[in-house]
């Protein structure tokens, strides 16, 4: 795995440029990522193009030695051009524009902004395309960030309307999809529909989910215009988009099909602070994020992309966007970087090179401080270096088990989750860590996904199933779970004739007949476990695997398909997985808190997120950690 930075030479004097190059060289970084919010630089004013500070930048970084990522500018457009079409913003769902001042200040469906953007992809890709500096290129900057994928404008609404008719063809089969006739909701005419914003009461559902699906498309082929023009400018150079943590606005599985690299930026301290984990989980692992916070995301973009992914931003240190902002514990960057090698990452790149003393990311942590001088991630940074140098490129094979998501669910629950507590990532991410605590490496997956060759499947939630997967279900042989809500809505968002779990009824014969959610703090006991949340009345000739203590069923086995109708609680997973891979060759290891594994094609990682050192057996393969007390924040 190669190690890198983000840096923005345009931020700095230009006679500190060969030391920083050559301090990054120093430290073991190779690859440094440029360009992506540069347009006022690059093109000052309209037509007038400056590349001479951008060509000295590339080729300083090239004599020491460095490789460059370029990054095309279009998340920031200047002021000029805002102020030639102002139309091109964003309009938000409360109808306000999302105005010049920060950064992505755009909607993707506007057609003079999208040929801006092709105008100055051609430009770079024209200047650029046979640099030998230029190992990657770098579309945007995380699609979506700021809640941008969702617009609600003029220019958004008529992209709309072309999108339905091509989806329905007749004004008449959209009132029939959506259920129209429902509250005289009915449309003569395309021209007639507007997006589902600013409605009195809620929007019709399925006129949100159709509006999700086109936002996503939209995204989709917004990247690709991109991707094209560079694939033409620069063929051979591989090409990459940086996505979020805990993101699920435009289908990324989709967008994935157009790169060679899925990248993410990784801030775990963040996102521990912003997501819905507990008071208590904020407490224990304040400093270190939660132990599967990073790996999920590893896994999830390791599947969006053919495999091939890496980190474009790593947390090196306190960031600037979250409600509290702690610094890591010592030890904690060389271990996420580790981590990502584990999990087959090419690139773990640190956000930023230096810290900024001016504009909003003043207070965002770096390598450096603003004076020049190492902040306390470097060290780690040369640390981690020498591990990898040692240990070599990590490949990682299919794993045993695979964890289906899907980003139509996650809008699904979005818009109609009838219960306020029920988050499909969170759902995802339970059954995922679930999974790590008993030592398993997975595989997250698109519903379109292969899934032959696995030990076990666990699909969390599908309200809507795609084409061939009940076909795919009923051809494993391995055992199945599937979670609450799966084939409880059809492709409109309409409930199934029969009921759910739809046309899964043909792999495990059961009916859900009520659905109820439940407020925090109330829950049904069951032997261990509890039922929170949610859950669901079943019928079924068959009997329940498990019941709750008032005698309801909660868990239906049929062959190797199991259906859960509740929101599991921890306790209820952990025994579903022991009594699943009781039923394969797979080993479960009962790790400590705090400690996860993972495994390589050659190495077998040990990665400890506590404060104590604890002791872990050996667990096979050459070992980074094995049989000893591994140190706290260490692996």
């Amino acid at each position: 795995m190669k190690l890198g930075c983000c840096y923005y030479p345009e931020h700095w004097a230009e006679d500190i440029w060969a030391e920083d190059a050559m301090r990054m060289a120093e430290m073991g970084l190779t690859l440094v990522r440029i360009g992506e919010f540069a347009w006022s630089r690059i093109e000052p004013e309209p037509g007038r193009y400056d590349w001479g500070w951008l060509d000295r930048a590339i080729d300083t970084l090239a004599q020491a030695g460095l490789q460059v990522i370029l990054g095309t500018p279009t998340a920031t457009p200047p002021k000029w051009l805002v102020d030639t079409m102002p139309d091109m913003v964003a309009i938000d769902e409360q109808g306000r524009p999302r105005g010049f001042g920060s950064r992505r200040h755009y909607c993707f469906s506007h057609p003079g902004y999208r040929a801006e953007c092709a105008r100055i992809v051609a430009a770079l890709a024209e200047r650029y395309g046979q640099h030998p500096a230029i190992v990657m290129w770098q579309t945007d900057n995380e699609y979506g960030c700021h809640d941008t994928v969702l617009s609600f404008s003029d220019a958004a609404a008529a992209a709309f309307r072309v999108w339905l008719e091509a989806r329905y063809g007749t004004a008449e089969a959209l009132n029939a999809a959506w259920g129209n006739v429902f509250w005289s909701m009915e449309y003569r005419s395309f021209s007639e529909v507007d997006p589902p914003n600013l409605t009195v009461a809620e929007a019709n559902p399925a006129h949100w989910l159709d509006y999700r699906r086109f936002a996503s498309d939209q995204v989709v082929s917004f990247n690709l215009a991109q991707a094209a023009i560079l694939r033409s400018a620069a063929p051979g150079k591989d090409i990459t988009h940086n996505f979020m943590g805990f993101f699920t606005e435009f289908d990324h599985h989709d967008l994935g099909r157009d790169i060679d690299v899925a990248m993410w930026d990784s801030y775990p301290l963040g996102f521990l602070e912003q997501f819905w984990f507990s008071v208590d989980e904020k407490r224990a692992y304040l400093r270190q994020g939660h132990p599967d916070i990073a790996a999920f995301h590893h896994d999830l973009y390791r599947g969006c992309s053919k495999g091939r992914w890496g980190v474009m931003e790593q947390q090196p240190g306190p960031v600037n966007w979250a409600r509290f902002n702690p610094a890591p514990l010592p030890g904690m960057v060389a271990l996420w970087t580790l981590e990502a090698a584990a999990h087959g990452a090419e690139l773990t790149s640190y956000f930023r090179w230096r810290q900024a003393p001016f504009a909003q990311e003043q207070m965002h942590a770096g390598l450096l401080r603003p004076d020049r001088t190492d902040a306390e991630a470097v060290n780690e940074v040369r640390a981690a270096a020498n591990v990898l140098a040692d240990i070599g490129a990590q490949a990682t094979a299919q794993a045993k088990v695979a964890l289906v998501f899907s980003y139509d669910a996650a809008w699904v629950c979005s818009i109609q989750p009838q219960g306020q507590s029920f988050r499909y990532l969170e759902l995802v991410f339970e059954w995922y860590s679930a999974l790590r605590t008993r030592g398993l490496d997975v595989d997250i997956v698109a519903p379109e996904a292969d899934l032959t060759g696995y030990q076990l499947v666990l699909i969390p939630s599908l309200p809507i199933l795609p084409e061939g997967i009940v076909e795919k279900v009923a051809s494993l042989t391995c055992p199945v779970l599937l979670g609450p809500r799966s084939g409880s809505k059809t492709s409109n968002f309409s409930i199934p004739d029969g009921l759910a779990p739809g046309d899964l009824k043909s792999v495990i014969a059961l009916t859900v007949t009520r659905v109820e959610s439940l407020r925090d703090g109330v829950s049904e006991p069951g032997d261990g476990w509890l039922v929170t949340r949610w859950r669901e009345d079943v019928q079924s000739h068959f009997v329940p695997e498990f019941a709750d203590a008032a005698k309801r069923g909660v868990v239906y086995a049929s062959g190797t398909v199991r259906y859960c109708a509740i929101w599991p609680d921890r306790a209820l997973l952990r025994l579903l997985i022991e009594l699943m891979a009781g039923e394969t060759d797979l080993l479960l290891l009962d790790l400590p808190e705090g400690i996860r594994v993972r495994n390589s094609a050659s190495h077998s990682f040990t990665f400890n997120y506590t404060n104590d050192a604890v002791f872990v057996p050996h667990i096979g393969k050459t070992l980074v950690s094995a049989n000893w007390h591994i140190a706290p924040r260490d692996c």
